[in-house]
């Protein structure tokens, strides 16, 4: 499907997806979950109309031309993304930590950030499967 997004200041976009199961989404590369609001709002549109989609700066969406996908998409994007997120916990939990530990002075001494690598590596350890 070729989509062209307007904004509120006029700046056209031109889009390229395909709208697949929301197991199966990977927007960069062009696979829209079928439950998401765009998805929503073109499906079982006709090319050459145009449909309000106020999300954003967005105001409409036009729908240039709609034809049966060739493009395979990966039944695994779902398990990446958990992954990803995962992998993101983890770094930001070690930032905080880190932060925490470096201003962080008590009556029984100051936190040690050195110690902190030892998490890293047990993650890194455990996202291996080791």
């Amino acid at each position: 499907m070729e989509l062209e997004l307007s904004d509120n200041s006029g700046v056209v976009d031109r889009l390229s997806v395909d709208i697949v199961s929301d197991r199966s989404a990977d927007f960069k590369a062009g696979f829209l979950g079928e439950s998401t609001p765009l998805a929503r709002t073109i499906l079982d549109q006709p090319a050459g109309r145009t449909v309000q989609y106020r999300v954003g700066d967005l105001q409409t969406v036009r729908i240039l031309s709609v034809s049966p996908s060739q493009a395979q998409a990966d039944e695994n994007a779902a398990a990446r993304r958990q992954e990803a997120i995962q992998r993101a916990v983890a770094e930001s939990d070690r930032t905080n930590a880190i932060l925490f530990a470096s201003s962080f002075s008590g009556k029984w001494g100051d936190y040690d950030p050195q110690g902190i690598e030892q998490w890293n590596k047990d993650e890194e350890d455990k996202n291996a499967g080791v």
